[in-house]
């Protein structure tokens, strides 16, 4: 029996009348992602066509999944707003905030005891709020939003980027900031540009060492990681329905790593027979009846270049597996040509470690072809030169995998199976087979390989693959290994060759649990009292932000202009900080520390203009705010890429930066700013990025003058009294000028709810 039945019938029933009214309003047929959004505005029945890339809309979305490393400031800014209970089906699943170590059992204890607090302030508002809790150890939330909770034709919001995985079933999953999920969870409208299309057409067939995994890897590497900006990627073509439903989330998932507001597939049987076998029959009923409306129009896919923005065709039949990085997932290399390449660039060959899981791969499907690798390394007696870490995507599929041997397999290989979470995909990982900054190289079947990202070390070489290349490689020990071509040398001294992997795309026994650790909450949970210690180190109640006032913005110091990439991981660490993001003070003191300042090109270590020394720039920023003058941080393209933590935006708000000026910004980080009530910006000429210098100070002349289309005029004033008068762009309409004028979206919500 399927969560929230109820729920998806009437979306469904909506979604015929809806979409029927939007193909004639819009007058030609729609793709899949047209009929998805126009079944979920907030207004209802479709009365006008939308422009793609230009006109806000509002949307009322299906559900909610949180993660608890984001639902922490998500749900204490929703205890701010005023409401009894949520207003759409909302989860919290606590994934990210267990450190791999010791393996499994060991490793979920010491959570347990060092993170009690925030898992119990999190089960609490939970269960206060009608929220429905996944246990530590429950496993990673796109995993079990997957199997539990995703739908085909749905519409759902996270606070994490890579919800975009529930695209697998069909859906446009979004991830979003904490306080884009406290709208809907107030019973608001979303609001989300009505996003561009991109078609790619999937022919052929994936066979061999290729998988799923390869198909986003040729995709990041055509796109690159700002190349999907914008818009929603919509798969099609007999590639795609012969693809199993986890391999198109693997797909789904990555999306995120191109920028991409969401991916998605048509409804098809890989979708059917994945709904069944998850014991999802009623879903998968109620889909078949309505299944033409959970695909595009049939002209769109014969004739794609007609409906969509930009199309790319990809062969299955002739693709190579792949391994992306190092330091960017977009870095797009096949296997064979590695060697070439890492000898080229001074990568290390030496691979020191294989990690398999994510909530990428950690499918059954995934672990099975890993698995029947190391199977054939025990029976072949290949020693593996590399260590291994697992990471199984929910205990439902662990639980199945071990019934089935898949981990055993692993552990006579001498695997570590980890708990069902995160784990090193996300930097939590004690890593302890090198001490500092050592170069090295890992492979892994995660998204995202920025540097620092798995283990803290900037020199680690990380670099993207599928579940079985992964193993084969960390099986050989060389990152030039190509097990389609190349030969390994057993303990017996014998050359052998690895056969391709064999997968499973469903248990021929059926998925088992015996608790999948879920917790439903109280029916009414008016008298749950919610906790949170004055002295805690690691939560921390919010204070509303105060509105900035024009006078505020002139005289702005400038904090920091970031050199190259800077993603939010640079702005808001993850690691070890992971411990803090309850409580924004505490957490505020990683802000920007891993940017690399322009100037000397090193990272935290900024100009105080008012004392002209140099210091960290949550310091140096900290001196400012004491000082009550406002900052401005200037970025470069892409500025704020990779997760969607609001923290990254909360952060320099709370520490008074003002405004954030760059080249172009990543979707989410961009909302997350407006949302906080701070000023993000693109400069009008890009090159005026090189006028920016160390000692300057801003003066915005016209920001009483803010309008929904309007440039606004920025006064650069250097140390030596010259000055350049600049244009900077927004993409601000009046609801988000009144955000801004009001200090945050959330003291909107207050306002209108009288809390």
């Amino acid at each position: 029996m399927a969560f929230d039945i109820e729920m998806i019938k009437s979306a469904y029933a909506n979604m015929t009348e809806r979409v029927d009214k939007a193909r004639e309003i819009v007058g030609k047929p729609l793709t899949l992602a047209e009929k998805i959004l126009y079944s979920h505005l907030w207004d209802g029945n479709p009365s006008k066509a939308f422009v793609r890339g230009k006109d806000y809309v509002d949307f009322a979305p299906d559900r909610i999944a949180c993660q608890d490393a984001t639902a922490q400031m998500a749900l204490l800014q929703f205890m701010q707003a005023g409401k009894q209970r949520v207003a759409v089906p909302t989860t919290v699943h606590c994934d990210h905030l267990i450190q791999a170590k010791n393996g499994a059992v060991a490793d979920l204890k010491v959570a347990n005891t060092t993170s009690a607090e925030v898992f119990d302030f999190l089960e609490s508002v939970s269960n206060k709020y009608g929220i429905g809790f996944w246990k530590p150890g429950a496993g990673i939330i796109h995993q079990v939003v997957l199997e539990n909770y995703a739908f085909p034709g749905g519409m759902m919001i996270g606070t994490d980027s890579h919800t975009v995985n529930a695209g697998g079933l069909g859906m446009v999953a979004i991830g979003v900031g904490g306080a884009d999920a406290v709208d809907v969870m107030a019973g608001m409208a979303w609001e989300l540009k009505f996003p561009k299309l991109i078609g790619i057409k999937l022919t052929g067939n994936i066979s061999g060492w290729t998988s799923a995994k390869d198909v986003i890897l040729k995709v990041a590497g055509i796109l690159t990681v700002k190349g999907g900006t914008g818009a929603i990627i919509e798969y099609f073509g007999e590639g795609a329905k012969n693809l199993s439903c986890t391999g198109k989330g693997t797909i789904c998932n990555m999306g995120a790593e191109v920028g991409a507001t969401t991916s998605t597939f048509g409804y098809d049987e890989s979708m059917e027979r994945y709904l069944r076998a998850t014991d999802r029959s009623d879903i998968a009923d109620a889909a078949d009846e309505v299944k033409d409306y959970l695909t595009a129009d049939s002209e769109v896919y014969d004739d794609p270049k007609q409906y969509f923005d930009e199309v790319i065709e990809i062969n299955l039949d002739e693709l190579r597996p792949h391994l992306n990085g190092p330091f960017t997932p977009d870095l797009a290399t096949p296997i064979g040509e590695l060697g070439i390449k890492a000898k080229e660039n001074g990568w290390p060959i030496k691979v020191d470690w294989g990690l398999i899981g994510s909530c990428t791969n950690s499918s059954y499907e995934d672990l099975s072809r890993a698995a029947s690798i190391a199977k054939q390394a025990i029976e072949k007696k290949i020693k593996p030169k590399s260590d291994f870490g697992i990471n199984p995507g929910s205990e439902q599929i662990r639980f199945t995998a071990e019934r089935d041997g898949l981990l055993q397999t692993f552990e006579k290989l001498g695997a570590t199976v980890f708990t069902n979470a995160c784990g090193p995909c996300i930097g939590q990982w004690d890593r302890s087979d090198l001490k500092g900054d050592e170069k090295n190289t890992i492979v892994h079947s995660f998204n995202r390989n920025f540097s620092k990202r798995a283990d803290g070390n900037p020199n680690t070489h990380a670099f993207v693959g599928s579940p079985e290349m992964v193993a084969a490689i960390a099986i050989s020990g060389k990152l030039d290994f190509d097990p389609m071509n190349d030969t390994l040398i057993n303990e017996d001294g014998e050359e052998v060759r690895l056969d391709e992997p064999m997968g499973i795309e469903l248990p021929t026994k059926g998925f088992a649990v015996e608790d999948a650790g879920y917790l439903a909450p109280d029916e009414d949970g008016s008298g749950v009292e919610v906790k949170v210690n004055p002295t805690s180190e690691r939560l921390q109640l919010l204070d509303p932000f105060v509105p900035m006032q024009p006078e505020q913005l002139q005289g702005a110091k400038l904090l920091i202009k970031a050199f190259g990439k800077c993603t939010t991981d640079h702005i808001s660490m993850a690691g070890p900080w992971l411990r803090f993001r309850g409580h924004l003070d505490n957490i505020a003191n990683n802000t920007f520390i891993g940017a690399v300042n322009a100037f000397n090109k090193k990272t935290n270590y900024v100009k105080n203009q008012l004392t002209g020394e140099y210091g960290g720039v949550p310091d140096t920023q900290r001196a400012y705010k004491a000082a009550g003058i406002k900052s401005i941080v200037v970025g470069d393209h892409n500025y704020g890429e990779g997760s969607s933590r609001e923290h990254a935006a909360m952060q320099p708000r709370h520490l008074g930066v003002a405004a954030v000026l760059v080249k172009s910004f990543a979707r989410i980080h961009e909302t997350n700013l407006k949302k906080q009530g701070m000023l993000g910006l693109t400069f009008d000429s890009e090159n005026d990025y090189d006028l920016i210098q160390e000692d300057d100070t801003f003066n915005f002349v016209d920001i009483a003058d803010f309008a929904p289309g309007k440039q606004l005029t920025l006064e650069v004033v250097h140390a030596d009294g010259g000055k350049d008068t600049i244009k900077v762009n927004h993409t601000y309409n009046e609801s988000q000028i009144g955000w801004f004028k009001e200090g945050s979206a959330l003291n909107v919500i207050k306002r209108e709810n009288g809390a």
